[in-house]
């Protein structure tokens, strides 16, 4: 039975290490501590904390200001309000002005599920994507989330982590490699690949399970890093199967998905099959429920994946 731990309890317990080795590192936040788990370090290391409040453009252009000053400043807030509502100072300040912030996207995608539509964030990855210098991360439980946050305040340059609220099964170890902008293996396979990110990577597992039992060899990926995207090991992926299953807690266009078919249309084309969230908005719901309702579940990807076979072999 593996562990189910919350993404943001990585999030909070790479901010207390980070308080306690780099003299340079801040965390803002958007008045939602408690949620973020920022409140770990208000707690325990106040001169490490700031709270700007329901004001996300502040927020971002504070954190740009510490930046320029040599700080390491971790903004916080619901991913949903993070990119959204500071996309204008985060494109123009943070990404146009090359700036060191590192943007914590908390709450994100189906995963908030009975907050509804408005917290859904189902749309950021490809708004940050899309952005020059911007650096995009996907972790797949708490503890490549911690690892990711430790790896982004080492990385120069701006950076946007997404991790969602609810407790999700925990795929990963102290001992799993975790390296920026390098796909990692989780299994190898022959007849197709499945990249996934975030909450995905738990659901292609069991999607390979279940491929196994009808003899179809899938390999598993994550995917954590959408840019810099790991366009080396995705052809090399394809080359080997000929087939391909994306899998994000997004909206299908856009970000995993949308890299992935970008790279592989001008280096080695295959069959692609998405999973993400269909070109719509969600509603308030258990999040088992809504990954069910919206396909984002590992029955969804076993679809995908018998639909990318058989493409692959007409």
């Amino acid at each position: 039975m593996m562990d189910r731990i919350p993404p943001r309890d990585g999030y909070g317990k790479a901010l207390l290490k980070l308080a306690e080795t780099n003299e340079k590192f801040i965390v803002l936040d958007g008045d939602v501590a408690k949620s973020t788990r920022t409140n770990w370090i208000r707690d325990k290391y106040p001169e490490k904390f700031i709270d700007i409040g329901i004001s996300e453009q502040d927020l971002v252009g504070t954190a740009s200001g510490l930046a320029l000053t040599g700080m390491v400043p971790f903004a916080t807030t619901y991913c949903v309000f993070l990119a959204g509502r500071a996309w204008d100072q985060i494109r123009t300040t943070v990404a146009y002005g090359d700036c060191n912030v590192k943007l914590a996207g908390a709450h994100a995608g189906i995963n908030v599920g009975p907050d509804g539509a408005s917290h859904q964030s189902m749309e950021d990855a490809a708004l940050m994507r899309v952005l020059p210098n911007m650096m995009v991360v996907v972790p797949c439980d708490a503890i490549e989330t911690e690892k990711a946050i430790l790896a982004v305040a080492d990385h120069q340059g701006p950076a946007f982590v997404r991790f969602g609220r609810e407790a999700i099964p925990v795929v990963t170890d102290e001992s799993t490699p975790f390296e920026l902008g390098k796909a990692r293996l989780v299994k190898d396979g022959n007849d197709l690949v499945i990249f996934a990110n975030g909450p995905e990577v738990y659901e292609a597992l069991k999607a390979e399970e279940e491929l196994a039992k009808e003899g179809i060899s899938a390999m598993v990926v994550d995917l954590h890093t959408i840019k810099p995207l790991d366009e080396e090991f995705v052809i090399a992926a394809a080359k080997k199967t000929g087939a391909v299953v994306t899998a994000e807690d997004h909206q299908i266009t856009g970000a995993l998905g949308g890299a992935v078919c970008e790279c592989l249309s001008g280096n080695w084309p295959v069959p692609v099959v998405r999973v993400g969230m269909p070109d719509t908005f969600g509603e308030s719901g258990k999040m088992e429920e809504l990954m069910a309702k919206y396909g984002l579940d590992s029955v969804a990807i076993v679809k995908a994946a018998k639909k990318a076979l058989a493409m692959k072999n007409r």
